[in-house]
């Protein structure tokens, strides 16, 4: 007996023009919905690149900043700040704003007096117009080393002029103040250039810790006389 297969050959049979037509209808159909309503699937993949893009966006965006910042701050001198509150501090001018550049634990040094902290500092520049009835620094040249991104040595050249008695007196001195963090941390005033005299400088250093003592005994004698670094506008 033959086997009897009529039953599954009208799917191989070729489809008629009108099924055809409406075959190729029915698929663009499909294909239009698609595009308009994607998936759930398609649209977490369209919004996580979407994200990415975002992301990898404001990451250059970061970049591009930061290396702006960077360079405006490589640029900026800290001395442009400095030298205001400098000038006025040797000009007898001095307030208690132009003292705010010290660091708490500053130091101050020139051959007659050592001041440690900043209410001692302001004593010593106080005193200043207490002997001298004129002070200024009458011509300076800055010079701007970095040593560390937070640390810097700035060199003043200047020419000081003072009246004392009716006297005019001019000198030259090189002023160093080395920073941290746009706070002077020590202030070094060098008369005629000359290194300050102490243990470290001098031949015996008995002698330089004995010319220390009186530079320290002097600034304390100066220290009580002012007032302790009482503001005078107080």
């Amino acid at each position: 007996m033959k086997p009897c297969i009529c039953s599954f050959s009208s799917r191989f049979l070729p489809l008629s023009h009108t099924s055809q037509h409406h075959l190729i209808h029915q698929t663009r159909l499909v294909a239009k919905k698609m595009q308009e309503s994607p998936s759930p699937l398609m649209e977490k993949v369209n919004h996580t690149h979407s994200k990415d893009n975002k992301e990898e966006q404001m990451d250059q965006i970061r970049e591009r900043c930061g290396k702006e910042a960077c360079e405006l701050t490589s640029s900026k001198r800290i001395s442009d700040d400095i030298m205001p509150h400098i000038l006025n501090l040797y000009g007898s001018c001095a307030t208690s704003h132009d003292f705010e550049i010290y660091a708490p634990h500053a130091s101050f040094e020139d051959p007659l007096m050592c001041a440690h902290g900043v209410k001692q500092i302001k004593s010593a520049f106080y005193a200043i117009s207490k002997v001298f009835s004129e002070s200024s620094i009458s011509e300076y040249s800055v010079e701007e080393n970095i040593i560390s991104a937070q640390k810097r040595e700035i060199t003043i050249d200047t020419k000081q002029h003072y009246k004392f008695m009716g006297r005019n007196i001019d000198m030259i001195s090189l002023i160093k103040l080395y920073t941290e963090d746009g706070k002077v941390v020590r202030h070094e005033d060098m008369w005629d250039k000359k290194p300050l005299r102490n243990r470290e400088t001098v031949n015996l250093p008995l002698v330089g810790r004995i010319l220390e003592m009186t530079r320290r005994c002097s600034m304390l004698a100066t220290h009580a006389m002012m007032g302790f670094g009482k503001d005078p506008t107080e």
